[in-house]
């Protein structure tokens, strides 16, 4: 989903929260959900038809009429079947005055609201996925018709149609920072991105097998594994094993509900005995095939005691205050995602910057666990990944089947020059981007087929075998587009002005998308060649155990990637120049114009 859809969506989350503090006397507490339960309902309904469709597309038909969808039909491709009362659609077309509508709810009782009816969809829905049992909000008939016959068009938003990856979460996190901050009870909760959910996914290669995020929030490494497991040809909910710890209950709601909307089953726990620091709630120890998370950073005040005596601990306890309590518990999560591991598992999960180079028990804890030679890839990320925070952090991976030859090894990636700005305060991987990092993970482990099936992915999109021509001819044909452009704007009458600027837009915008994926084909081929690992000088670096032992075994990448080179931007500055100033004289004249009015108005009214 494109980014400025997500923030037309969160526009008018504000406008339903407004609404529903002017409508009702309700605390930030009670309205978050049944809004959340509103959004789950219009995404359950846009994913429905998306799967009916594929049902109905080979349907058979019997005297001439197509054989009517049924919930098992979708529990084959492991969808969520809504039955009709449930479905958006359904509440939005109800007559104004339900109560003269007659309709009664799945016990046959009278419906005289629409609040009412709300909640029947809530428990027809939660009838139909036994781990959504008592989790949607039914709490509907708190409000008005008016308020939510309002919400329901709302949320009525085609944003909603695309159902990848956790649109949910994000919109959740939006909505905890601006109406409730003291639900987040936590300081270091807050939803983890897609793009380092991806990187964690692809780099961790999740097949079959027990996957646990013990930090789970709404999901989203769930739904990235299912679509990672889905693309290989198989089915996650027949070869993956979900279960996640959440402390934060309406977190783990959001992440049963954000589930169950992609057909997922899983066993969330959340509350006290989700506590990652003193609960192992599903005896996960030593067992998991993958381990995957985004814990909250920095997190004290964590009673030393209880926490040691809940294990999980391989390599011991952080630094304990005189108050007996652990003041930074990020090397608490490190040990426990390593020990959740079996034999031959992987984990891979977000932490603070801070952590690959912090000092005292911190370092102790370090050095043990850079000596088992299963720390695998660390990744450095910059600035402004987060939604809601600028800080950078660092993804890391541990690799407990590490092949034989790269046993004493870890690929060190400086990856905080290297990204997409989508606007002042966001930067994300695109997706050729997050290929072309996975790509050097799969050259450092010997994978150089899936390099070069990459390479020639690229070859065919871009249709050359020649990524530094095509860049070059594209480069030419965007050059003559905006002359090309410039020219007919200048010549079309009044009325056609728009058009034509708007067709220009449209066909220099494609160019651009082109380039954009030449570039990024030529970034990673002229680094790699055919397929053979090398170190990039201040991009990644393979490095012993033996050398990060003399540099005290610090994991920050930038300690060995050095510092790469000033390369050329490709910015044309006297073409950029002339551009900044059209636009100043542009708004020069707009200011003119202003002026002019505000004038003639003043001197109308006698002023």
């Amino acid at each position: 989903m494109a980014i400025v859809d997500i923030k037309k969506l969160e526009s008018d989350l504000w406008e339903s929260a407004d609404l529903l503090r002017a409508g009702s006397k309700l605390t930030s507490n009670q309205y978050c959900m049944p809004v959340l339960g509103l959004i789950f309902l219009r995404y359950a309904y846009s994913r429905y038809k998306k799967v009916e469709a594929e049902i109905l597309k080979d349907r058979p038909s019997r005297g001439g009429r197509v054989m009517p969808v049924e919930a098992s039909d979708f529990a084959e491709k492991s969808a969520l079947f809504l039955p009709k009362e449930a479905q958006y659609e359904y509440l939005l077309n109800l007559p104004e005055n339900v109560a003269l509508a007659n309709l009664k709810d799945k016990d046959g009782q009278e419906m005289n609201s629409l609040g009412a009816v709300v909640n029947n969809a809530m428990s027809l829905i939660e009838e139909q996925s036994e781990q959504l049992a008592g989790v949607l909000p039914k709490t509907y008939t708190d409000f008005s018709d008016g308020i939510l016959s309002e919400l329901l068009r709302i949320f009525n938003n085609s944003a909603l149609d695309n159902v990848g990856g956790d649109v949910i979460g994000r919109i959740y996190e939006y909505f905890l920072n601006k109406f409730a901050k003291n639900v987040a009870s936590d300081d270091g909760v807050f939803f983890t991105p897609k793009s380092l959910v991806k990187m964690i996914v692809n780099v961790i290669e999740p097949k079959g097998g027990t996957l646990l995020d013990p930090a789970c929030g709404s999901g989203g490494m769930f739904i990235q594994s299912d679509d990672f497991v889905n693309q290989t040809g198989m089915n996650a909910n027949n070869t993956m094993t979900f279960f996640g710890q959440e402390k934060v209950e309406y977190n783990a709601q959001l992440c049963l509900m954000n589930m169950a909307v992609h057909g997922l089953t899983g066993v969330i726990k959340s509350g006290d005995e989700a506590n990652s620091f003193y609960h192992d709630a599903h005896n996960l120890n030593g067992k998991c095939d993958y381990v995957m998370a985004n814990p909250p950073f920095n997190v004290d005040k964590v009673k030393a005691e209880t926490c040691q005596s809940a294990g999980r601990l391989p390599f011991g306890l952080p630094s304990v205050n005189k108050n007996k309590e652990i003041g930074n518990a990020n090397y608490c999560w490190i040990n426990y995602f390593y020990s959740y591991l079996n034999n031959t598992g992987r984990a891979g999960f977000v932490m603070a910057s801070s952590a690959t180079d912090s000092q005292g028990n911190d370092r102790d804890i370090r050095k043990k666990l850079v000596e088992t030679g299963h720390v695998d890839v660390m990744v450095s990320v910059g600035n402004n990944f987060f939604y809601t925070k600028s800080l950078p952090c660092s993804l890391w991976f541990f690799d407990k089947g590490k092949k034989q030859e790269i046993i004493d090894k870890v690929l060190f990636i400086d990856a905080r020059n290297y990204y997409t700005e989508v606007d002042r305060t966001l930067n994300e991987w695109t997706e050729w981007q997050l290929k072309n990092l996975n790509a050097i993970v799969w050259l450092y482990r010997g994978e150089t087929d899936k390099y070069l099936n990459l390479i020639k992915e690229y070859k065919t999109v871009l249709e050359t075998d020649s990524f530094e021509d095509k860049i070059s001819t594209l480069k030419n044909e965007l050059k003559e587009l905006k002359k090309e452009a410039k020219e007919k704007v200048e010549n079309s009458n009044r009325n056609e002005k728009k058009k034509t600027q708007t067709h220009y837009d449209e066909l220099i915008s494609k160019v651009n998308e082109e380039l954009t994926i030449a570039k990024e084909a030529q970034w990673l081929y002229g680094k790699f060649g055919d397929g053979e690992y090398r170190d990039v000088l201040g991009l990644c670096k393979i490095v012993t155990i033996q050398e990060i032992a003399e540099k005290g075994y610090s994991l920050t990448p930038g300690v060995y990637v050095g510092v790469a080179p000033q390369e050329d931007d490709g910015v044309d500055f006297k073409e950029r120049i002339q551009e900044i100033h059209k636009e100043l004289l542009q708004l020069q004249k707009e200011s003119n114009d202003l002026m002019d009015t505000i004038s003639q108005n003043m001197k109308e009214m006698g002023l």
